[in-house]
Parts: structure tokens; sequence; C-alpha cells
């Protein structure tokens, strides 16, 4: 039996990826989380087979995350389930250690299929991004500005976009409000953008919020 911890902000989400994994004979939910900082504590008191991490929960978010995870004395595979089909966030999840990564409105049985592979130590990419992530992730003419940001300066940027300020951010990620502002000043540079308005209309053209 394949053990599945499901890590998931929203409850309704959460319940209809557990009721999907309860259909399968062979796939059980073994625990939930609905925010980093509880996966981590779960994961360190059990072991699981995979872990169905969302990629942007409140608090330590899924990319974070996964280094935390593979830490682990006994790491679970990790597959990512993100709302957003962006060649950019799969190669950054991928690259962090993540041994998966479908979307949200994949099909079902797709889904289950990706569980089961990762379980085995096998990759999973949603077949609609696996040709956009070998061309356009490999092609710098057409990659996206925030394909240039840090890991760090992507957590900063995605939480600026949805709403966070320099105070909570630096709460977030345990770093003085000095670091986080130096961030943000590069990540905007790097952005081109001139204000927080512009930063939050680039997320949004880019599907990244």
């Amino acid at each position: 039996m394949i053990q599945v911890f499901v890590a998931e902000d929203h409850a309704i989400v959460r319940e209809g990826i557990k009721q999907l994994i309860g259909m399968a004979s062979d796939l059980a939910v073994c625990g939930e989380a609905a925010n980093g900082e509880q996966l981590l504590e779960q994961l360190r008191q059990r072991t699981c087979d995979v872990v169905l991490l969302d990629i942007s929960m409140p608090g330590v978010n899924g990319l974070e995350a996964i280094a935390r995870i593979r830490a682990l004395a006994a790491p679970p595979a990790i597959l990512m389930l993100s709302m957003h089909d962006e060649a950019q966030m799969a190669a950054r999840a991928l690259k962090a250690g993540a041994a998966g990564y479908a979307t949200k409105d994949s099909d079902p049985a797709l889904l289950l299929t990706a569980i089961r592979r990762v379980a085995a130590g096998g990759r999973y990419i949603d077949p609609k991004l696996a040709d956009r992530l070998i061309f356009e992730v490999g092609l710098t003419d057409s990659r996206p500005l925030h394909s240039l940001l840090s890991e760090r300066e992507f957590s900063v940027f995605e939480r600026l976009a949805q709403g966070a300020n320099v105070n909570d951010i630096a709460e977030q990620l345990a770093l003085s409000n000095k670091t986080i502002s130096t961030h943000k000043a590069r990540l905007m540079q790097k952005l081109r953008v001139n204000s927080l308005a512009e930063l939050v209309k680039y997320a949004m053209e880019h599907r990244l919020i």
C-alpha cells in the first residue's frame, strides 16, 4: 500500500484529493496538512511514501518545503500539485528536488498515475507541460524574466504579489527587513517593474498568482 501525505491549504481541494486517493485500492492517505509548518512537523513524526505538495501554501510554501523534506532521515518522494501550468514553475520544483509536477486541472486518473510513478522512484511531468518544459526552459530567448530570479527572490516576489509587506515576509522567512528589502529591490530590477502594482500585474499576466 502506497502511503500518501496530502499538503494543501484549501480544505475543499484537500478533501477531493483524499476521496480520489481513497478510491484506489493500492493507495492510502496517511496524513494531511494545511500549511508548510504543519507538514514538516508531521513528517518528522511519521514516514510516508509520497507527499502531494501544493506549491503555493501559506507560510513555508511548497518550493521552500522541498529542501526541508529532502533533508529528513527517510524523505518521501515529492509530487508537486499546482494551479500553475507554467513551465518555469515546474522547472524550479524539479530542480529543487521534486520527483514530479502535476496541475490541479489534471485528469484524476493521471494524478493517481503520477503518485504511483513517483512512489516507485520514477519521475512525472504533466503531459501538457512536458513539451513546453523542454522547449521554453532551455531556450534563453523565450525564457520569461522571472526565470532569472534566485529561489529566495522568487519566494519574496510571490509573497509581494499576494499582498504581503516587507515586515510580513521577513517574519515568514525568518530574515531581517533589510534583507527582504534588498531582495525586493533586486527582483524588481530583474523583472523591470517600478512599482508593486506593476509587480502584481506581471504576476497575473504570467499566471503566477
